[in-house]
Order: structure tokens, then C-alpha cells, then sequence
């Protein structure tokens, strides 16, 4: 892993939104100048409250900025684990032993009678 990949991500970020040190030290509260430049080159690291603010700031994961995942949206939030999920629940629906699929036969039924 690379220790200073926060320090990377968290510079690329910053930039990328035109702030400076002195202007992202005000948006975090209780963190000065100096301190965003030593977490930027990997000098420091940031507290757990801290780093969750810069998460949030730049709308990104604590894994991308810890460099688990080159994924900003991090590891949780993909596509695939959300399509796996609604894959889960149609097999659910469609097992003739659950309750699932009791209760959607029934739902259907009344969709049909309605037309």
C-alpha cells in the first residue's frame, strides 16, 4: 500500500475544486494551514473525525482516500453489489417455499383483476 496516497488523493481533490490549504483548513473547523500541507504529503494523518469530514466534503469514501478502492464512490456503493441484491430479491419472489412468492402471487392476482 501506499502511505502517502492520502496525501495524493487529498491534494488532487482539493484542487480540483479550486480550494486552497488556507480556505479547506475553514471548511474542516480545528484544522490550520499547515496541517492540510502536512496531510498532503503524508507528514500527518488526519484524526477519524477528520478524515470522515473530508469524505463528506468531496463526496467520496473513506476507501478511496485510504487508497482501498480507486472507486471515489468507494467499495459499498457499486453498481454490482446493488444489482446483487435485486437479483437475491427476485429469487426470493419466484422460490415457490418462501413467503415471498406467496404474497407476490397474491399481489399479481389483484394487478390482474384490477384490468
Amino acid at each position: 500500500m501506499n502511505e502517502k496516497i492520502l496525501g495524493i488523493r487529498l491534494k488532487q481533490l482539493r484542487e480540483k475544486t479550486g480550494l486552497s490549504q488556507a480556505k479547506f483548513a475553514k471548511v474542516l473547523g480545528g484544522v490550520s494551514q499547515p496541517v492540510i500541507a502536512r496531510y498532503e504529503t503524508g507528514d500527518f494523518f488526519p484524526s477519524y473525525p477528520v478524515l470522515i469530514k473530508i469524505a463528506d466534503y468531496f463526496n467520496v469514501s473513506t476507501d478511496y482516500l485510504l487508497g482501498r478502492t480507486d472507486n471515489p464512490a468507494g467499495k459499498l456503493y457499486t453498481q454490482a453489489e446493488s444489482g446483487d441484491k435485486v437479483d437475491d430479491f427476485i429469487e426470493m419472489c419466484f422460490d415457490p417455499t418462501t413467503q415471498a412468492n406467496a404474497r407476490l402471487k397474491e399481489m399479481l392476482r389483484k394487478m390482474m383483476e384490477e384490468k
